[in-house]
């Protein structure tokens, strides 16, 4: 059994998680600033279908990418420098959510829902959640969105209309991030996609850790200079 939560953001220790399934940690709380703040800080991220109670998970181990360290294949990297796009930075961060949230296939759904949508839109209006978004021919084609806290960013989802468009995104952020001293850029879950980029399993206890450090002296919440990431890659 998991435990409910009551009306302030407290939450047991990640230890407590379930192993099956992997993760799973409380239901309850609410989708406001103070418990999304105080659930990052700690590891912790809400993840739930439509219709259900909210959830919060911390899985063991946990997908990391390390700035420094992202994996870019020759032709993705050829891709980088030749296609014409441009990445821009918080430009549009409404236009990328609703995208994250279409549904995967015909008739599929989404844990991106309406109440997410309208707690990230919120997030990003006070500085915290930001997006990442590639455009072609002044379209947007692909992009991610997260959380920052001090030295860690926290991705939630990507989407890509065209071939490479999320991976464009997803590096530009990493070299983004590594330009302005981010430690960690969180993937939550374990997905070949995101290996092949870097991704890497450490453990939670090790995670978790970390962000005590990373998120001590949190940097002023503010909006990304929507110029930030450079195109074409160089």
């Amino acid at each position: 059994m998991i435990p409910w939560l009551g009306n302030h953001p407290a939450f047991p220790p990640v230890s407590r998680a379930l192993r099956q399934p992997n993760g799973l940690l409380a239901a309850g709380g609410a989708l406001t600033p103070d418990w999304l703040l105080a659930a990052y800080r700690r590891g912790i991220f809400p993840w739930f279908n439509d219709g259900e109670p909210i959830l919060w998970w911390s899985p063991d181990p946990r997908m990391v990418v390390f700035p420094d360290q992202i994996r870019i294949t020759r032709s993705l990297r050829k891709t980088l420098r030749n296609a014409a796009y441009e990445v821009r930075l918080d430009h549009d961060f409404a236009a990328v959510i609703r995208a994250c949230a279409e549904p995967r296939e015909p008739g599929g759904g989404t844990w991106i829902t309406p109440a997410i949508q309208a707690a990230y839109i919120r997030m990003h209006d006070m500085g915290y959640a930001h997006s990442v978004e590639t455009y072609m021919d002044g379209e947007l084609v692909g992009g991610l969105y997260g959380m920052a806290l001090g030295q860690a960013f926290y991705g939630e989802s990507m989407f890509s209309r065209r071939t490479d468009a999320s991976k464009i995104a997803f590096v530009h952020l990493a070299r983004f991030l590594e330009q302005r001293d981010f430690r960690v850029l969180d993937c939550q879950m374990t997905t070949a996609h995101l290996a092949s980029l870097g991704g890497q399993e450490i453990p939670r206890a090790v995670f978790v850790k970390m962000l005590e450090t990373l998120t001590r002296e949190e940097m002023p919440p503010a909006r990304w200079p929507q110029n930030g990431a450079q195109a074409p890659w160089n």
